[in-house]
């Protein structure tokens, strides 16, 4: 390393013809760029530099070794470049993880931003499973929920509530439930969970708590496919607001016992680093966020 520091040196010496040129581009002292000159020639047993009470020329030997220098010297303010390019502009591939049923919204909440700027690609990896990001190497994943702890770092982007909802066919053959309690004697579609069972969390109107507990009859790894069922008319179902406004403005799903409050489900924008995201990835999150509080059924 140190080498490499000292061809740095000896590059900014050509470059602006004098030791002192060099020590002030450099932040350094006179002569502490001399010593760093002559500890190059002394290493490699040849004079680079003709020195002279005016100017500085190079030897034949100076000149090939400098053709060198000055192209580590040329690399390095590239590669510094590109990391600025990367902090300041969106480009390179972006490595997003959404779930099955988010997938939907990446290109309107995207579009703008992608069009904006050609130099950014996109890679989307739908699953409904977690994605290890390090693995992976996901720059940003959208997740729901509570998330474990872990040293990834993570912004709320916004929520939805819980609706619990049947289809029209449904509550015509078996009736709308009253009250909570007759929850327990319908069947229900749930998110299929180890140990099964589907855990209710209500507030009442007045806003007491009340908990429930329902054996799905249908469960299912995929909330979408939760709500299609539901929507067919195979039993009661917790759907979110965001993804089930447009079926219950359509009549093809009915919200049951408004009063009542099913709890809140939270979006979270996950990244694997918490310091120094890429323009990418800050600009990807800002205009999630900004797409997302104008889709109905979301809350801040």
């Amino acid at each position: 390393m140190e080498d490499l520091k000292r061809m740095a040196v000896f590059a900014a010496v050509v470059q602006h013809g004098s030791m002192s040129g060099a020590a002030r581009a450099l932040g350094m002292s006179t002569s502490a760029v001399s010593q760093q000159v002559r500890k190059l020639e002394s290493d490699g047993g040849v004079t680079l530099l003709h020195r002279s009470t005016r100017k500085l020329a190079l030897t034949e030997a100076g000149q090939r070794y400098h053709a060198r220098c000055a192209a580590m010297w040329a690399a390095a303010e590239q590669a510094r470049a590109e990391l600025a390019a990367s902090r300041d502009e969106p480009s390179g591939e972006l490595r997003l993880s959404a779930t099955v049923g988010f997938a939907r919204h990446i290109a309107p909440a995207l579009g703008e931003l992608l069009a904006a700027h050609p130099a950014l690609r996109l890679r989307l990896l739908v699953d409904d499973s977690p994605i290890d990001l390090i693995n992976a190497r996901i720059d940003l994943a959208v997740r729901f929920g509570r998330l474990s702890d872990s040293t990834w770092a993570a912004r709320r982007l916004c929520g939805m509530q819980w609706y619990l909802a049947a289809s029209p066919q449904w509550l015509a053959q078996h009736g709308a439930p009253r009250d909570p309690d007759a929850l327990l004697t319908h069947s229900w579609l749930g998110f299929a969970r180890e140990g099964g069972g589907l855990l209710l969390d209500l507030r009442s109107p007045a806003g007491e708590p009340r908990a429930l507990r329902v054996e799905p009859r249908i469960a299912s790894n995929n909330q979408l496919s939760i709500q299609q069922m539901c929507e067919a008319g195979l039993g009661l179902a917790l759907v979110g607001s965001m993804d089930a406004h447009e079926a219950l403005q359509a009549g093809r799903l009915v919200r049951l016992l408004p009063e009542w409050s099913f709890g809140t489900l939270d979006i979270w924008a996950v990244t694997p680093q918490r310091d120094a995201q890429p323009a990418k990835v800050r600009q990807s999150i800002a205009a999630l966020h900004a797409y997302l509080r104008q889709v109905p059924g979301i809350s801040d």
